[in-house]
C-alpha cells in the first residue's frame, strides 16, 4: 500500500508540474498575443512603404519592422551555418573516437562553455572586432557576420552534446550489425549510426535555432543597431527583432510605441514558430531519405 501510495503521489506531482509549466508558458504567450495582436498589421512590417516594393528591396523601409525580420532570419541562418558543421564533427568525435582523459577534458570544456552567459560571448565578439580593426588591414567592426559567428559559439556546446547523446544512444545491437557484416567504421557511422540518430540531432538543431532567434545580449554588442535598415552585406550593421523589443521596452515614450514592441514580440514568436516548422519539415524529409533512400 505504501508503494502504491508513493507512486500515486509521484504521478500527481509529475502531472501537476507539467501542468504548471504548460500553464505558465501558455499565460506568457497568451499575454503577448493579447497585447501584440492589435498592433500586427501591414504597417507594422512595412510602414508607409508598399509591401511588394519592400520585399523586393526596391524601396527602403524606415518606419516598419521588415528590416528587423530579415536581419533576424539572416543572423539565425549564419549562426546555424557556423555551429552545425563544427557541432556535428565535435559530437561525432566525442561519441565515437575520443577515449579516456581526452574525452573527459573535452566534455568538461564544453560544459563550461555551455554555462558561459551570453553577455560574455557578446563581449568576446566585441573584443574580437576591436582586435580585427587594429591588427587586420581589412576593417571589420560589429556586423552581421560577427553576430552570427558569436551566436554560433553560444549554441555550439548544446549541438555538440545533442550529437554526442544521440550517437551514444544508438542500441548496441544496431551499432554492431554493420560491423559484423564487414563494414568499415566510417561506413558504419555514415550509413547506420547517423541515420539512426538523425531525429535527436535535428531536435538539437531546432533548439539551437530558437536560442539564436531570441538572444539579445550577443547581438547587442556585435552588430545590431536601431534603424540600420536592410543588411546590404555581411560586414554591415543590421536590425533584429530581439534588439528592437529590448530597445522599445527600455525607452518607449508612448503607449503606441509600447504596443509596437508587443507586436514585435508576437512577430518574433511567429518567426520562431516558422523556423521550427521549416526545420521539422527538413528533418522529416531527410529522415525518410536516410531510411528509405528516397
Amino acid at each position: 500500500m505504501k508503494t502504491a501510495a508513493r507512486f500515486f503521489l509521484l504521478k500527481i506531482w509529475a502531472a501537476g508540474s507539467a501542468l504548471a509549466v504548460l500553464s505558465g508558458a501558455g499565460a506568457v504567450v497568451g499575454f503577448v498575443i493579447w497585447r501584440g495582436a492589435p498592433a500586427v498589421r501591414l504597417s507594422l512590417l512595412f510602414g508607409s512603404t508598399p509591401p511588394w516594393d519592400a520585399v523586393l528591396g526596391r524601396v527602403p523601409v524606415f518606419d516598419g519592422l521588415w528590416p528587423a525580420v530579415v536581419g533576424t532570419v539572416a543572423v539565425v541562418l549564419l549562426a546555424v551555418g557556423f555551429a552545425v558543421p563544427m557541432g556535428l564533427a565535435a559530437g561525432i568525435y566525442l561519441a565515437e573516437f575520443a577515449r579516456g582523459r581526452t574525452k573527459k577534458m573535452l566534455s568538461v570544456a564544453f560544459d563550461i562553455l555551455a554555462g558561459i552567459p551570453s553577455i560574455v560571448i557578446g563581449l568576446f565578439g566585441f573584443s574580437l572586432s576591436l582586435a580585427l580593426h587594429r591588427f587586420v588591414s581589412v576593417r571589420i567592426g560589429p556586423c552581421l557576420v560577427l553576430s552570427g559567428f558569436c551566436l554560433g559559439i553560444l549554441v555550439l556546446p548544446y549541438l555538440i552534446r545533442a550529437v554526442q547523446s544521440a550517437l551514444e544512444g544508438v542500441p548496441l545491437s544496431l551499432r554492431l550489425t554493420a560491423l559484423s557484416l564487414g563494414a568499415h567504421r566510417i561506413q558504419n557511422l555514415w550509413h547506420v549510426l547517423l541515420p539512426s540518430s538523425l531525429n535527436a540531432i535535428a531536435t538539437g538543431v531546432i533548439l539551437a535555432i530558437g536560442r539564436c532567434a531570441e538572444d539579445t545580449a550577443v547581438i547587442l554588442l556585435t552588430g545590431a543597431v536601431a534603424l540600420a535598415g536592410m543588411p546590404r552585406s555581411l560586414l554591415e550593421n543590421f536590425e533584429a527583432l530581439p534588439f528592437y523589443i529590448y530597445y522599445v521596452s527600455s525607452q518607449y515614450t508612448s503607449s503606441e510605441e509600447l504596443e509596437r514592441g508587443f507586436g514585435a514580440a508576437l512577430l518574433l514568436l511567429t518567426l520562431s514558430l516558422g523556423l521550427y516548422l521549416v526545420a521539422l519539415s527538413i528533418r522529416r524529409r531527410v529522415g525518410r531519405r536516410a531510411f528509405y533512400g528516397r
